[in-house]
């Protein structure tokens, strides 16, 4: 019953995104600082962070919404993918070491202890040597 009515009131609303999750994950950032240094400015930027979340979560304006979500993401993504390499790299280090490609600057992770090898670049077909 409960299910039907909240499936009902959301019928033409927008709806969760990347933006209104990164929100949230600011306004808790905020209200954390806030409560840590007693400071009322981020408490304010941490509830009007919410109020903002749920006024887009319940907008009707469908194209507007994904218009500022695709323009989030355009400048989300390079970062995201940029930290997901940085925490591979960090995670893989002790089994892997990594190259770069002088012909095409692609990363190229070859395995440790292996001594001295002719690396060949898939991307470019470039080769070189170099001791793992």
């Amino acid at each position: 019953m409960i299910r039907n009515f909240f499936r009902k009131f959301m019928m033409g609303r927008y709806g969760p995104d990347h933006l209104n999750f990164a929100l949230i994950i600011l306004s808790l950032i905020f209200n954390l600082a806030g409560g840590i240094t007693r400071l009322q400015l981020f408490f304010v930027l941490s509830y009007t962070l919410i109020v903002l979340a749920v006024l887009r979560l319940l907008s009707r304006n469908i194209r507007q919404r994904r218009a500022e979500n695709d323009k989030f993401i355009r400048y989300w993504w390079p970062i995201k993918t940029k930290l997901g390499r940085i925490v591979k790299r960090i995670k893989h280090r002790k089994t892997h070491k990594f190259f770069k490609c002088s012909g095409c600057r692609n990363t190229l992770r070859i395995p440790r202890g292996k001594g001295k090898l002719q690396i060949t670049c898939p991307k470019c077909g470039k080769k070189f040597y170099k001791k793992t």
